[in-house]
């Protein structure tokens, strides 16, 4: 068959620049090909030199097309071809291959996909010096293709070439677009489970915490904040992050004993499309969401050991690698982290690592519980009633009833300020249109069993000891209620399925008491 060379390179270049979609492209330019090329499927692939292999994206036949994600490995000596023929400088970009058995590439492609007898047009895609892949038509048969046929393709190298360019950048427009709307999405989730980053009582009880995230939060360094659970370990963290020079950048929370072990490398680190069962997208781990930011890690103590090293990495050399994956990605970050857990004596028990302790103690704060400030008590309590007020959507700001401020100062706070803050939701919910006593908080019988549990605590230096003695504290105030929004779960900040296998492991027994 005669061809027109000018007419078949104007039709052809108007149908493959017909579409900002490759897919859609590379059909339309097929109905056009068989009309002047032996060709049963056309392929579009890209040569992934970093791991030696031949990635298929789409696939193109007379009953229609497909995206793909084929990759092929290749030999040794297939990679090197690959190579060489990518870094010729001839006029011709297309070459034959008539017989793959006697080509190391195409015997393999052509076996991946059902075709060992056959024959094949290869044309590399190159634009501006930088190799992009290869346009393969294949026919059924061998010895079906000419030098004409391939000097018929290869006039259309370039114009291929440029609209691979165009298709990939617009999928990577798309890509980083959606990526964008993830991370807004998450991050406007993440914001909504602050609660601020005012710092209640940093002119008494707080004084000298305050002094010292002014001091810090400037700098660069890892921050360690140490204390009780629900002391505001959060609220601090986000306090630093604000003051920092990374305030225009993310806050990303992690809470490490709320993640399953299976699903924490994950979460943390992201993974690679294809890493696992399931995996059908790349998705990003929270450090690298954190990306110019801070990462605040609270309860870094239930870290497992694999993560513990992974995470010292990262301190490190400030690079990450996704689960299935083996491409270092930097990260500019900073860590603070927190723990209610005594990590110095958890590195003599061997259940912590100790270098990674010293990499996150550069700069510890200890924050004090509200039992040891009890002066900033009416501060937040008067903070919380406006806070609730606006949640409640109620007219009117409640006050305090007589006798209620005694029975606020008496009490000993051990789950601290959410415990405080849980108070007076409470309160507000079951006295709407009166003042607020806090009656339940007054019960003589209930001091004195929290203050012999105080006493517990003083007399053992042991972890176990000290956990069983607080837990079993926290689940007499709520009659042995577990998870809900009252439950001790939630008073002790942690997942209900955390506290159920620390009761079970300590001994505790479950149940709803009466």
């Amino acid at each position: 068959m005669i061809v027109n060379e000018n007419e078949f390179f104007h039709q052809m270049t108007m149908l493959i620049c017909s579409s900002l979609d490759i897919e859609i492209a590379l059909r339309r330019s097929f109905n056009y090909f068989v009309k002047v090329l032996p060709v049963d499927r056309i392929f579009l692939h890209l040569y992934e030199q970093n791991v030696g292999a031949i990635q298929t994206i789409i696939e193109v036949t007379a009953t229609g097309s497909r995206r793909l994600d084929k990759i092929t490995p290749l030999t040794r000596e297939g990679r090197t071809i690959l190579d060489r023929s990518l870094e010729r400088s001839d006029a011709s970009n297309t070459r034959i291959v008539n017989r793959p058995e006697n080509d190391p590439i195409e015997k393999i492609i052509a076996e991946s996909f059902k075709m060992p007898n056959s024959s094949a047009l290869l044309m590399r895609l190159i634009v501006e010096s930088k190799k992009l892949g290869t346009l393969a038509l294949m026919v059924e048969g061998v010895d079906q293709y000419t030098e004409d046929h391939a000097r018929l393709l290869n006039l259309l190298s370039e114009p291929f070439a440029i609209a691979l360019s165009n298709a990939l950048m617009h999928q990577e427009v798309l890509r980083l677009k959606d990526m964008l709307i993830d991370d807004n999405r998450y991050l406007h989730q993440e914001l909504s489970n602050l609660s601020g980053n005012e710092i209640i009582g940093s002119d008494f009880g707080l004084k000298d915490v305050a002094k010292m995230i002014r001091r810090v939060a400037p700098l660069q360094s890892p921050v360690l904040l140490l204390g009780e659970t629900g002391v505001g370990k959060g609220v601090m963290a986000n306090a630093i992050h604000h003051l920092s020079h990374r305030n225009k950048g993310p806050f990303i929370t992690v809470n490490s004993g709320a993640i399953p072990e299976t699903l924490i490398d994950s979460e943390l680190f992201g993974h690679e499309k294809g890493a696992f069962t399931g995996a059908i997208d790349q998705i990003r781990g929270r450090f690298e969401r954190a990306h110019q930011g801070t990462i605040f890690l609270d309860e870094i103590g239930e870290l497992p050991p694999q993560v513990q090293v992974r995470m010292l990495r990262v301190l490190e050399e400030k690079v990450i690698e996704r689960v299935g994956g083996s491409k270092p990605v930097p990260v500019d970050i900073r860590i603070i982290a927190a723990t209610h857990r005594n990590l110095n004596e958890m590195v003599k028990a061997n259940q912590f690592r100790e270098d990674l302790w010293f990499r996150i103690n550069v700069f510890p704060i200890r924050i004090p519980p509200l039992r040891e400030r009890k002066e900033d008590i009416l501060s937040l309590v008067h903070y919380f009633i406006k806070k609730k007020t606006r949640e409640l959507k109620l007219t009117m700001i409640p006050e305090l009833a007589h006798g209620a401020t005694d029975c606020l100062m008496n009490y000993d706070w051990p789950g601290n300020v959410r415990e405080l803050e849980n108070a007076v939701e409470r309160e507000m919910i079951l006295n709407k249109n009166e003042p607020l006593a806090f009656k339940a908080l007054g019960d003589k019988e209930k001091r004195d069993d929290r203050s012999t549990a105080l006493e517990s605590i003083n007399e053992s230096n042991k972890m176990d000891a000290i956990t069983t003695v607080h837990i079993q504290r926290v689940l007499t105030m709520t009659h042995g209620v577990v998870h809900g929004p009252n439950g001790a779960a939630a008073l002790l900040g942690i997942n209900p399925s955390t506290l159920r296998s620390r009761m079970k492991k300590l001994g505790i027994p479950y149940g709803r008491r009466k």
